[in-house]
């Protein structure tokens, strides 16, 4: 694991909220992300970086343990006083248990395979890019992944066509072995077999006695509606294939969401800025804004300040595990008109008369702003 501080990894404080994880990562995720920097291994190491931080800082239990420890508490091969797995050698399934396991069947899923845990192959990790649309509706998709799989000439057992693994005779195809030490006993894996208690006299050809062989897996992703950024989905079964024919270790997709041009995420709720005029703003008026759904019609009230919120209720996101959808927050944002002709630089001159005859009634901020200043500088004198 990383030495680095996880907090400064990330850039957030040690009070940060998960949200504030979550959109620090979601940050260092797009900036960082191999697809965006192909062949440069620093972007991809602070990649690796950032994922290891957030799914540290993401875990309510983890975080306690890094807070307390350090990196002590979150990495068994440590040791010190921090947090372990009960189950004992965890996999990256058990440590980082995906956000959908009710929906697909819950991690830790090598749990209680006892000796099998040892040839289990390993897990992967597949981030991938959605649009906002993808990931607000929910989608299907298909992803290439670089992978080991069985060797199909030895069927994973390594040995050559016609032969088999003979059993270990250093540890009786135990796996491992006693040494005595004084008043003490030690047990080991077997340097001779490495644990697996039988010795390949005759390697396979095609895999030269590794049982696997590297290859590139097409596979559809279904991708359920409401995910966000660094959720993760756990393809069991589709990681690594194990070690002398062990089982197969899982893959977990985990989402990053790209950037919008219109609509910003918070949550289940979205947000978005939309430019009125002048006169809609003083006159109101009534506009169409999107959504995700379409368009809707915004009514917009007389003296309306630029930066006023408009709530449009259940127009954001609904929850990937369910619930009331969020809403869509529309801030306006006044704009002010340019390239005006002589004739509306006349008309603009004439309103600013007005409004000075009339000693700025109509712009009650204006007004207690140059009376905040007036008294400032009187304090002063």
């Amino acid at each position: 694991m990383s030495k680095k501080d996880y907090y400064e990894i990330l850039g957030v404080g040690k009070d940060a909220t998960g949200p504030d994880v979550k959109k620090a990562y979601r940050k260092l995720a797009m900036k960082y992300h191999p697809d965006r920097n192909p062949d440069d291994a620093d972007a991809e190491a602070k990649f690796k970086e950032a994922s290891e931080a957030y799914e540290v800082l993401s875990d309510a239990q983890k975080k306690e343990a890094y807070d307390r420890y350090g990196h002590a508490g979150v990495d068994p091969n440590m040791g010190g006083g921090g947090f372990h797995s009960a189950a004992g050698g965890a996999s990256f399934s058990d440590i980082f248990g995906d956000v959908f396991g009710d929906i697909f069947g819950g991690a830790g899923a090598a749990g209680g395979r006892g000796g099998a845990r040892s040839n289990r192959g390993s897990d992967l990790r597949y981030t991938l890019e959605l649009d906002l649309e993808e990931a607000v509706k929910g989608t299907s998709v298909e992803i290439r992944v670089p992978t080991l799989v069985n060797c199909e000439t030895c069927d994973g057992g390594g040995a050559k066509k016609g032969t088999s693994p003979v059993t270990c005779t250093t540890c009786n195809g135990v796996g491992q072995i006693r040494m005595q030490q004084g008043f003490f006993s030690v047990q080991q894996t077997c340097p001779a077999c490495r644990g697996q208690g039988k010795i390949i006299k005759e390697p396979c050809p095609d895999c030269r006695g590794q049982g696997r062989k590297e290859k590139r897996k097409t596979l559809s992703v279904k991708i359920p509606p409401g995910v966000d950024t660094g959720d993760r989905i756990r393809l069991a079964g589709e990681g690594e294939a194990g070690i002398a024919g062990g089982p197969a270790g899982d893959l977990y997709v985990q989402v990053a969401v790209r950037d919008h041009a219109i609509f910003r995420r918070e949550g289940k709720d979205l947000y978005t800025e939309v430019p009125i005029s002048f006169a809609d703003a003083a006159l109101g008026g009534e506009l169409e804004v999107p959504t995700l759904d379409g368009r809707v019609k915004l009514k917009i009230p007389q003296e309306t300040q630029t930066g006023k919120l408009f709530r449009l209720r259940e127009k954001g996101v609904t929850p990937v595990r369910g619930g009331k959808p969020g809403d869509l927050l529309c801030r306006v944002i006044i704009e002010t008109p340019v390239n005006l002709s002589k004739e509306q630089k006349d008309l603009l001159k004439q309103f600013q008369t007005g409004l000075e005859k009339e000693g700025y009634r109509q712009s009650p901020k204006r007004s207690g702003w140059f009376d905040g200043v007036k008294s400032f500088f009187d304090d002063m004198l």
